[in-house]
């Protein structure tokens, strides 16, 4: 464990990801954390096709090969985490207050171990520490506090990414049969915008390649998308690219190692630390500066179909295959270069230079993208731009072409597609009422940022989380704390503590759950889940280590207690029964949900099947029944004079609110998280200092937020333009600032103030 009373260490920022370093540091944190044969084992497991899925990101494995060493670095953190073999037990508790615990940090939460028993927290009692509770009895209390609300709509329930598609089925499924469609999720404040622009664009809100796809592709765009911390593996299929002739564009306002260069650890150069350089063109844009881009994008392609008719655009595909081009190209047409480059940041050559890229060779594009998209205002606005090239030039729907939101948790679009979702497609209603016999409800339920307001109004009493850390996640932390105290029940299924346990309504309760590397055994014996990945494929995993308890439960078998003492067994659901054998919670997912034909058989194959992906074969699912163009005038976020546009960001050594260290190697930051980068000339314009103290504000219509503690740390990004550590600095997220149609938190637009303590 790290010591946190340590001074910060800053060093030059790295130019290249990975290399011997990244072996180090994964080999140091299994050792220590999860000993050398229980870490050993688990990283031999992980990602392997008789294996379990790794608990970190969603990027997809191989489809042909997996090596024997299929993880990256933050994988090997993730699993480490996970296989620890540290406990959090009922003498942690009592020797632990909820105030101490308080006072603690994010990272020393994640470092105390396994949760192993039922606990308790009886606030409305004046209880300071946290008291076992037998399973039935805590089942109990969840049942009489659900039976006794007015009504089902006064109870939310919250998913993580990383439930399983059997849990996340039979989650969803419970709570219908209770009566509601309050499923909020982390989808909500991640990727929530590229379902909402995809969908209306091409009818799915998923993406549309393979990995196969990327190594074939002629150009691939990374914006807004940082993979050499957030999904290290994508980085070897981008080393194939080029090593194929393809290039790598990166789009980000900060200097990002892992888009410069790439040294494969698997490799003896990358052991060597020689590096592939990845990004032939980097487009430091402004912050929120992404529409801008690709509206100049196809403002270039426009211009050069005009000097030469029938040469540039794919007239056919947009005949046969889209709607509203021409109303798209008036907006271009009506859309400056002033402006363009203006909002960008960018200059006019930086623009024809990606509009050379894009149009080499057979127009191969493939763009990809993460929070640094979906979290704005305008996000919606701006895939739906992307997704504008693409149909220009015909690069979706086939080979090396197409479109690649990269998700973040490793399940969070398996959750999707089982179910979990507040604004259910009717399809999915009446497939359910066929197949289980009950009427589900159609009253659309809360997302993450409208539960948080209704607890806080106290229309929402029970609060149940299955995984997550829903407070640290959340925008507009003491808001959102505010609300969660006003609850009567707030329940958390987890496998580690984390401070949304120590913030709790009028009764608390912690359920200890399996991870993914742990070995599930119900009544049939040894069970496995699945799991969906960014690219639409449903795999098996399949935990093979000894539970740190035998008091742990499996997240279907918890479901299924908390469904059996709440709305009990119907005629066509018996809970305990499916739960049994896992085999039987997929009969029932292929009776519900299209593409899972076979699903017991096909997901035992290697490697699992492809879900259907009907914009991969030029099938359009929209009202209708074509591609269709968005036609928005072009927008940014703009500060007010003299402030700045903060964004937030991960360091190396977390994934989503895990904390798994306190060092950030690549952009040579260390021992601390409570920093701030910053342009160097706005730091000289206001006096500020390396590594000086700052109080930042940032700025709502509903007043102000303030943080402190932050140190000013200089690096290469454009003026104006600042970032920081979530979720550190989620509490100046304000509550209402959301993107437009997706409601996502504009965790990447943020204005703010910043001053010397």
């Amino acid at each position: 464990m790290q010591n946190e009373d340590k001074p910060i260490k800053v060093s030059k920022p790295k130019k290249w990801a990975a290399g011997r370093p990244a072996v180090t540091s994964s080999l140091k944190q299994i050792l220590s954390t999860a000993g050398p044969v229980r870490g050993t084992k688990a990283l031999l497991e992980l990602n392997q096709t008789d294996g379990f899925d790794c608990p970190s990101c969603a990027w997809p494995d191989p489809d042909d090969h997996r090596a024997a060493s299929e993880f990256c670095e933050n994988g090997a953190k993730a699993v480490a985490s996970e296989a620890t073999a540290k406990i959090v037990d009922e003498r942690f508790f009592r020797t632990h207050s909820i105030e101490q615990l308080q006072a603690e940090s994010d990272y020393w939460h994640d470092q105390q171990g396994r949760l192993t028993s039922p606990m308790v927290l009886r606030a409305s009692e004046g209880a300071t520490h946290y008291e076992p509770i037998s399973w039935d009895d805590a089942f109990s209390l969840i049942a009489e506090e659900l039976k006794s609300l007015d009504h089902p709509d006064e109870a939310a329930f919250y998913t993580s990414g990383r439930a399983s598609n059997e849990a996340a089925f039979m989650y969803q499924l419970f709570v219908r049969v209770y009566g509601t469609n309050n499923l909020p999720d982390c989808s909500n404040m991640c990727h929530e915008s590229s379902g909402s622009g995809l969908d209306a664009s091409i009818g799915i809100g998923k993406g549309t390649v393979s990995l196969d796809d990327l190594h074939e592709a002629d150009t691939i765009i990374i914006a807004g998308q940082n993979p050499g911390t957030n999904h290290p593996r994508m980085l070897a299929s981008l080393e194939k690219c080029v090593e194929n002739g393809g290039k790598v564009i990166g789009v980000n306002p900060l200097v990002e190692a892992g888009l410069l260069a790439f040294a494969h650890p698997q490799k003896i150069s990358g052991m060597m630390n020689r590096a592939t350089p990845l990004a032939s063109q980097y487009l430091q844009v402004k912050v929120n500066g992404d529409m801008a881009l690709f509206r100049g994008v196809a403002k270039s392609i426009f211009e050069r179909e005009e000097a030469k008719p029938g040469s540039v655009i794919d007239s056919k595909f947009i005949t046969e295959h889209t709607a509203g081009a021409e109303e798209y190209e008036s907006a271009v047409s009506a859309t400056s270069w002033e402006r363009i480059l203006g909002d960008s940041g960018l200059t006019r050559e930086d623009i024809e230079t990606l509009t050379d890229t894009v149009l080499d060779k057979d127009k191969k594009l493939i763009t990809c993208w993460a929070m640094g998209i979906t979290q704005h205002k305008n996000a919606v606005d701006i895939i739906r731009e992307i997704v504008n090239v693409h149909l220009l030039i015909g690069a979706i729907g086939r080979p090396g072409a197409g479109l690649c939101p990269v998700r973040g948790h490793s399940n969070v679009q398996g959750d999707r597609t089982m179910g979990i979702f507040e604004k259910l497609p009717e399809w999915f209603h009446l497939s359910l009422e066929h197949h289980f016999k009950f009427k589900s409800p159609r009253k659309h339920g809360y997302d993450v940022v409208e539960a948080i307001h209704a607890m806080h109004q106290g229309d929402l009493k029970a609060f149940i989380a299955l995984g997550g850390n829903f407070l640290q996640a959340a925008p507009d932390t003491n808001y959102t704390e505010e609300a969660l105290r006003k609850t009567n029940l707030t329940c958390h299924i987890a496998t580690k503590l984390n401070r949304s346990h120590l913030v709790t309504g009028k009764t608390g309760l912690i359920l200890p759950c399996l991870g993914r590397s742990d070995r599930d055994t119900q009544e049939k014996g040894d069970q496995f889940v699945t799991c969906e990945n960014s690219m639409g494929i449903v795999h098996s995993s399949k935990g093979k280590l000894t539970p740190n308890s035998k008091l742990m439960m499996s997240e279907p078998m918890i479901v299924a207690r908390m469904a059996v003492a709440t709305v009990g067994d119907t005629e066509t659901i018996k809970w305990l029964w499916m739960v049994e054998d896992y085999n039987r919670i997929r009969n029932h997912i292929e009776g519900v949900i299209p593409g899972f034909d076979d699903y017991n058989v096909r997901v035992a194959q290697p490697g699992g099947f492809y879900l259907p992906n009907a914009p991969k074969e030029r099938i359009w699912n929209t009202d209708n029944k074509k591609a269709n163009f968005n036609s928005p005038q072009l927008s940014i976020f703009r500060p007010a004079e003299g402030r700045l546009a903060l964004q937030t960001l991960r360091s190396h050594d977390q994934y989503n609110t895990t904390i798994y260290g306190l060092d950030d190697r690549y952009r040579g930051i260390g021992n601390n998280r409570m920093i701030i980068f910053l342009n160097p000339e706005d730091m000289k314009s206001r006096g500020i200092k390396p590594l000086q103290e700052l109080k930042i504000t940032s700025y709502w219509t509903d007043g102000q937020r303030d943080a402190t503690g932050f140190k000013a740390i200089p690096y290469d990004m454009p003026e104006g333009s600042a970032a920081a550590y979530f979720p550190e600095a989620n509490v100046l997220v304000p509550i209402d600032s959301t993107a437009d149609i997706s409601n996502t938190p504009t965790s990447k637009g943020i204005e703010i103030s910043i001053e010397a303590i």
